[in-house]
């Protein structure tokens, strides 16, 4: 099994599983990178990626929100999902890579259209600014 199939099946148990941040924390790599969707610059490091995915699984992670398509190939994946955030219509996708323990070490959020990444930006920025 490749660890791109295993770490979606990590990724999707986490997701559904109640996002508890001792999962989220067993698959991160130390020197991890997130790469956000209104964020200029990478967030280098497992604690500030650990930060900016909790946040994003909590804000995105209602009651509509679903994985739409995977693609897998080797060592990364691409996660389209769809939500509603406050009755806006949020499309999105995630595009992670694993190294070669297994662990998360580049995850990448893009997000559409602008009115969904406004809303998701006010959003995240609302439980960061709670998570001090």
């Amino acid at each position: 099994m490749s660890a791109a199939v295993a770490g979606v099946a990590a990724w999707h148990d986490y997701m559904h599983g109640g996002s508890t941040p001792e999962k989220l924390n067993a698959m991160l790599a130390e020197h991890a990178m997130f790469h956000s969707p209104v964020v200029h610059t990478p967030q280098e490091g497992k604690a500030k990626v650990f930060a900016y995915l909790h946040a994003a699984a909590h804000v995105l992670g209602n009651d509509s929100f679903h994985y739409v398509r995977e693609i897998i190939d080797g060592d990364s994946a691409m996660l389209e999902f769809a939500l509603e955030l406050d009755g806006i219509q949020v499309n999105g996708v995630d595009i992670i890579r694993w190294n070669a323990d297994g662990k998360i070490e580049d995850f990448k959020v893009m997000v559409r259209p602008m009115k969904a990444m406004n809303k998701v930006w006010e959003k995240m920025g609302e439980m960061l600014a709670k998570a001090g």
